[in-house]
């Protein structure tokens, strides 16, 4: 109740006089809660109500007294977290054991119906199948450029499909520390319209009809989509901690908390500042016992879920990456190799329908008969640079474009051209 309270005052304070339903609203909690720190903060003289209708306390407005503003900075002095109240870490513990990735249901047919959308050999299929039945580590690898960030998309689609939508919390309370999860640049919300429905977003008087009642939901998490998160030569050790802040004294969740009940791929593994058996180091226990163990400033430990499909992708050669004790750690390696000519060619139409460019199957075989054939090895992202270069040709030129041998030459010319 007295963080509850802090929480409340520190409200009052940023936003000035507020009804008791936008009290609830900011906080995302039911009324009949906020209500009862209301009183405890009234006796004590720390808030006043301001006006008030018949409709009940729900529509009265508070204000903080200047006792209450003084007892706000000390609040904020202590934490500057301002927003929807946390969520016990336990509750967070809990319901990430409920939205595991692990036991998803998986098959042939659901895994190429979530992979209709990308172009991979058949048989990659029988590979990844395997892995995310066992929700265990992958570990791909192979020349750049033929899909390894697309596995993870769409590996991604299918745990969207067939797993669910997830909930994660706004912020998370452990040893009395605030931790923000929610993360709108990573967390893609499903619930909006529903939030919408139930007056989180529109009048006053829709808000308080809703916070009177305590509904089935508990509106200090958001549904979303399973998350994809993807690092890549950025990622540092750092990333890999609870985020602090000095000025707000709070934290935010590293990028792997975020990623629960998702994807979290580690692209250009080897390239990264940190080297790369620190960084392997670092996923040991993670690996292997599917939790991980995070420091506060105090130095206090706690544990958290890693419940996720995580992903190593890298071009470099494993052997100079890894030893043998890491790679016993990562259960299934799966190799991309460059696309055959046939699919190649699929993955050329793809991309043309994709920017409704008429297709023409004799400019692949102009690619290779030019390129690919003379020893230069094609890739899976070669449609998509080539065509990116021919619309941006045209667009100078001011040229409708129109696929010519020419066109797609001076587009290999600008983007085979050797440095």
């Amino acid at each position: 109740m007295g963080q509850l309270g802090d929480l409340v005052l520190k409200t009052l304070y940023v936003h000035g006089v507020l009804q008791g339903a936008d009290l609830g609203r900011l906080t995302r909690l039911p009324f009949n809660i906020i209500d009862e720190s209301l009183r405890t903060l009234r006796d004590q003289k720390l808030i006043e109500v301001a006006s008030g209708d018949l409709v009940g306390r729900i529509s009265y407005r508070f204000g903080l007294t200047e006792v209450g503003r003084n007892r706000a900075r000390d609040a904020f002095e202590n934490c500057r977290y301002v927003g929807p109240a946390p969520v016990p870490v336990e509750r967070y513990v809990e319901h990430c054991r409920l939205q595991h990735v692990t036991g998803t249901p998986c098959n042939p047919a659901s895994l190429r119906t979530a992979f209709k959308d990308f172009v991979i050999r058949p048989s990659m299929l029988d590979d990844l199948g395997p892995a995310v039945c066992s929700g265990k580590s992958i570990f791909v690898y192979g020349p750049p450029g033929n899909g390894k960030t697309v596995v993870a998309k769409g590996l991604g689609q299918f745990l969207n499909m067939y797993g669910g939508e997830i909930y994660v919390p706004y912020a998370i309370q452990a040893e009395n520390s605030i931790i923000t999860v929610f993360d709108p640049g990573i967390h893609q919300t499903t619930d909006d319209a529903d939030l919408s429905q139930r007056g989180m977003a529109t009048s006053s008087n829709e808000q308080s009809s809703y916070l009177v009642h305590d509904g089935p939901v508990d509106l200090r998490w958001r549904r979303i989509k399973r998350p994809v998160v993807i690092t890549g030569g950025e990622l540092t050790l750092d990333m890999l901690e609870l985020q602090y802040s000095q000025t707000a004294n709070y934290y935010a969740a590293p990028l792997h908390i975020k990623a629960n009940g998702g994807v979290f791929l580690i692209d250009d593994f080897g390239r990264q500042i940190v080297r790369p058996k620190d960084l392997l180091n670092r996923w040991i226990v993670p690996l292997e016992e599917r939790v991980d163990y995070l420091t506060l400033i105090t130095g206090r430990k706690f544990m958290l879920p890693f419940e996720q499909l995580i992903i190593f992708s890298t071009n470099l050669d494993p052997k100079d990456l890894v030893d043998d004790a890491f790679l016993r750690r990562i259960k299934h390696k799966i190799r991309i190799d460059p696309p055959t000519r046939e699919l190649y060619a699929v993955i050329f139409q793809l991309v043309s329908r994709q920017r409704d460019i008429p297709y023409d199957e004799s400019i692949v075989d102009s690619l290779f008969r030019k390129y690919y054939d003379q020893g230069r090895t094609p890739r899976s992202s070669d449609p998509r640079d080539l065509l990116d270069l021919a619309q941006s040709i045209c667009r100078f030129h001011e040229q409708p474009l129109v696929l010519t041998e020419e066109l797609i030459d001076e587009c290999a010319r600008r983007f085979f051209g050797e440095i």
